[in-house]
């Protein structure tokens, strides 16, 4: 998980780095901005709602400018104890960053989820952008209405239409990023482009899968970890891993008739691992029930979902 960049003359420039969030209702391309941001896949991406359940650090470094990315759950009515832990990692990045992109799906419009976020974004005193999302699929001429309406509701900062999925003006978001961050310190490595250990972004990447493979109920009652990584004696790297759901039905459905959903799912993540890893993998997959997880303290927390 690295990514080069050349240190000269850093020493003879001002650095300027912070944090900065990524707000917005479920499903409007956050993962996908983060992932074009950073230049490599580090968050999963889904056509599914709430995809995102932790606070995932994308690191963006140049010669002058290192900005960590906090790529949030998306904001929305929480139904569940794993709803309410999303829902306070969302708000809590608001209070720790030096300016928040607050990411709007531009082919939907101003809705009820936005004017709820707008409200929560009012309650705090750091800079936000508004940042229009594919724009790709939209006349121009629509998006100047559309920014006034945006623009009664709250004042922001700056306002930049964009495509996370194609790439448009992303290299614009990142010169007007850069000018509301103060003198600081490099936090991490010029190669290095997330914060989050192999094992979480592996675990993640498996659960995407199952996310483009299942519908209604299943990809909302599953959780992924990690439970064995190593390197074999002949350089393969052996990964075991678990999937959890709430219900046997649940079971069935993932494993598939004479398990073949289990292995295209296992087929499939470990292209993305092996590119992650740079290395051959050997990928091993179990699926055990925990009933009613998502509801379970203590089970969170043995799958990761806590605050510091």
């Amino acid at each position: 998980m690295s990514r080069t960049t050349s240190t000269t003359e850093r020493d003879s420039k001002k650095f300027r780095s912070g944090f900065v969030a990524i707000i917005g209702r479920p499903n409007v391309g956050k993962s996908t901005l983060m992932n074009h941001l950073i230049g490599q896949k580090i968050a999963i991406m889904s056509d599914k709602p709430q995809t995102t359940r932790n606070k995932i650090h994308g690191v963006y470094t140049t010669n002058d400018t290192q900005i960590v990315f906090l790529d949030t759950p998306g904001i929305h009515k929480p139904q569940s104890k794993l709803g309410n832990y999303m829902m306070q990692t969302a708000e809590s990045a608001l209070k720790e960053v030096e300016a928040a992109l607050f990411l709007i799906d531009a082919s939907e419009g101003l809705g009820g989820g936005d004017r709820f976020i707008i409200e929560q974004l009012k309650k705090v005193k750091t800079p936000v952008f508004l940042v229009m999302n594919k724009i790709d699929k939209v006349e121009p001429e629509q998006l100047l209405p559309m920014i006034t309406q945006y623009n009664e509701l709250h004042e922001f900062a700056e306002i930049v239409p964009i495509s996370a999925l194609k790439g448009n003006n992303i290299d614009t978001l990142l010169e007007q990023i850069s000018k509301y961050l103060p003198e600081g310190p490099q936090y991490y490595p010029a190669d290095q482009v997330t914060d989050h250990p192999e094992q979480f972004v592996c675990s993640e990447l498996i659960r995407e899968k199952i996310l483009h493979m299942t519908r209604e109920e299943i990809p909302h009652s599953i959780a992924v970890t990690i439970e064995d990584m190593r390197v074999k004696e002949n350089g393969v790297v052996y990964i075991g891993a678990v999937i959890f759901v709430e219900r046997d039905s649940q079971k069935g459905i993932i494993i598939g008739k004479k398990g073949e959903l289990l292995k295209e799912v296992g087929k499939q993540a470990r292209k993305d691992i092996e590119a992650l890893l740079g290395s051959r993998i050997f990928l091993e997959l179990w699926v055990k029930v925990k009933k009613d997880w998502r509801n379970q303290e203590r089970v969170l927390k043995d799958l990761g979902f806590r605050h510091d």
